[in-house]
């Protein structure tokens, strides 16, 4: 489960009432503390909630196991979503507004949510990330139905994702969404200024 107690805002209990949410899901190895160091660079009208995943691994955590680079089971990818939206339905009442952010396999997971609500996000941000293969259901005719907003950031030096799951989400992403994908030359796995300025402009206000 979704441990509320870790949960990191960026606004206190008072505050957050009123306010879009973003959502926030960190890579493997992480932790609920790692994606707030984003929180300067981006929208100050967005209260920010960022999540613990559920799993251990390594001294962090992580949403399922990782299985192929890329390519993790679907099973357990779909279970931690559930998790996921499960908090987001305790909170949703308070926030006009609810958008994902998430890098590597948190970015996955914002993918993932999508595809389980399309018209329940306002958008999703996947950086560093993927979609999950495998869904043979009707779930990504859901997402074409309603063609969310999505940003697809990647370095085109990332060692760590490899470039036939990049370029599987892109397609992905232009067949059932409002995509934006940017490239950034010379950034490894990691997140540059220049992309947080590039997804603070396509969150907004």
């Amino acid at each position: 489960m979704i441990d509320p107690d870790l949960v990191q805002w960026t606004r206190p209990t008072g505050d957050r009432a009123g306010t879009p949410l973003l959502v926030a899901l960190h890579g493997v190895g992480s932790d609920e503390h790692d994606l707030l160091a984003l929180a300067p660079a981006l929208p100050p009208a967005w209260t920010i909630a960022s999540l613990r995943a559920p799993l251990p691994w390594g001294g962090g955590h992580s949403w399922y196991p990782l299985g192929t680079p890329g390519s993790p089971e679907l099973g357990p990818v779909d279970a931690a979503v559930e998790e996921v939206l499960g908090w987001v339905d305790g909170v949703a009442a308070d926030h006009p507004r609810i958008g994902l952010l998430g890098f590597s396999q948190g970015g996955s997971m914002a993918l993932q949510l999508l595809r389980a609500r399309p018209a329940g996000f306002a958008f999703a941000v996947s950086l560093s990330g993927f979609v999950v293969p495998g869904v043979t259901d009707s779930r990504d005719e859901a997402v074409a139905a309603v063609r969310p907003r999505v940003f697809l950031g990647h370095g085109d030096l990332d060692p760590v994702i490899p470039g036939d799951a990049t370029a599987r989400t892109a397609v992905w992403a232009a067949e059932h969404t409002d995509v934006t994908v940017r490239a950034y030359e010379g950034l490894p796995h990691a997140v540059s200024a220049a992309e947080l300025a590039d997804v603070s402009a396509f969150i907004g206000g």
